[in-house]
């Protein structure tokens, strides 16, 4: 009799029983994910992992970067709306997926992104030199500086690249008269100064080239060294210079080379990756300045 008693309960309460065990067999993750930072390119954008009940995740961050980390960081180079995945898994392989999208709009400057194999430069062209930033442009998207070599590094004073026949140079093969066929009027800035980073265009010689007409193509970016009020004042004297208090500043605290300002145009600076120039102008060279290793380069405009 009392085993009939539990069996009458147990088939009472199977329904009950057979539901908490279809819960638990059918219990998946909730994959969910807020995110936070910049909005305009190149924008830094860090997402926070919402997702319950998970072990394991995967993320598509929209512009083909993948990444297993719970809460990854991501930078994005160029303006977009960018659709975001998050796939969340648990202990029994079963997951869950939602997606998001991410606006980011594009830079309000002119930006352009220099990449090495030390590391990568963000550079600021500048509006003030309009034919210097549309010519830089114009070869940037084309593709012209892609493969370039660093052809000639100074420590203390610069590295200079943009020699076209530098693309497939051999080891020793001199380097720095090649260009498009043209040059580009000189753009010369009072307020635009050779400090450390700076984006330059070269140039031939006062001799052949009065005008101070720049290179088609190559340019350097200051490395420089340490400068003091006397090193300043003798150049504000021999070229008839007058920085403000504040040129002067960043000259002390930044370093570069002011005997070349109103000489050749400055028409970029680096605005991140500084350290870059330095590791870069440490490297070996040869006795024409041109890295032992071949550096090379390649470029995109920010959009």
């Amino acid at each position: 009799m009392k085993n009939m008693i539990l069996l009458i309960d147990t088939l009472r309460y199977l329904p009950f029983l057979l539901g908490i065990a279809l819960v638990v067999s059918c219990s998946r993750p909730v994959a969910k994910f807020a995110y936070s930072g910049e909005k305009i390119a190149p924008a830094k954008v860090q997402f926070n992992n919402l997702s319950e009940d998970a072990e394991t995740y995967e993320w598509d961050l929209g512009d083909g970067t993948n990444s297993k980390e719970a809460s990854p960081s991501h930078r994005y180079l160029s303006s977009g709306n960018y659709l975001i995945r998050l796939k969340a898994t648990n202990a029994k392989n079963k997951s869950r997926m939602v997606e998001q999208r991410v606006m980011i709009g594009p830079p309000e400057d002119c930006l352009v992104l220099m990449e090495t194999s030390f590391g990568n430069m963000l550079i600021k062209l500048f509006e003030e030199t309009p034919k210097h930033q549309e010519n830089f442009v114009k070869l940037v998207e084309e593709g012209y500086y892609d493969s370039l070599l660093f052809h000639r590094v100074i420590d203390g004073f610069m590295i200079q690249g943009g020699d076209p026949a530098s693309k497939n140079a051999p080891a020793g093969k001199p380097l720095g008269m090649g260009g498009p066929g043209y040059t580009v009027p000189a753009e010369f800035v009072d307020s635009l100064m050779h400090q450390k980073g700076a984006l330059a265009a070269a140039r031939t010689g006062d001799n052949v080239n009065p005008q101070k007409a720049s290179s088609g193509s190559q340019f350097y970016i200051v490395h420089g060294g340490e400068l003091n009020d006397a090193m300043l004042n003798e150049i504000e004297s021999r070229k008839g210079i007058r920085y403000t208090k504040k040129e002067k500043e960043t000259y002390l605290k930044n370093g570069g080379a002011p005997f070349l300002d109103r000489e050749y145009t400055v028409f970029g600076q680096v605005i991140e990756g500084l350290e870059i120039i330095d590791k870069i102008a440490k490297v070996p060279k040869d006795g024409r300045d041109r890295p032992k290793n071949d550096i090379r380069m390649k470029l995109r405009v920010i959009k």
